[in-house]
């Protein structure tokens, strides 16, 4: 069901009530659907999200030119870098 925002403005409670029936209403203003107004618990379509999941899109890592490094050169580097000790693995 399609209704104007200026009858769900006069005519709220006869909109919920159609609501509260299950039907899902569509607000339009000048003819274009603005919203939906559905009952609650229901699924009307994927979750609309504010943004983007990957707001970044693809990611272009650039080649820094420097060695490749295994799994425990970059552990001792990391290591290397501050006051952690340089024995036994990260995760202790």
């Amino acid at each position: 069901m399609e209704v104007p925002l200026r009858e769900l403005n006069q005519q709220t409670s006869r909109v919920m009530a159609r609501v509260i029936a299950g039907e899902v209403v569509t607000i339009t203003k000048d003819g274009v659907p603005i919203g939906d107004i559905v009952p609650r618990g229901s699924v009307t379509g994927p979750p609309a999200y504010p943004f983007r999941t990957d707001p970044m899109g693809d990611l272009d890592v650039p080649d820094l030119g420097g060695p490749v490094l295994d799994d425990d050169e970059i552990d001792l580097t990391l290591r290397s870098m501050g006051d952690v000790s340089t024995t036994g693995d990260l995760d202790d």
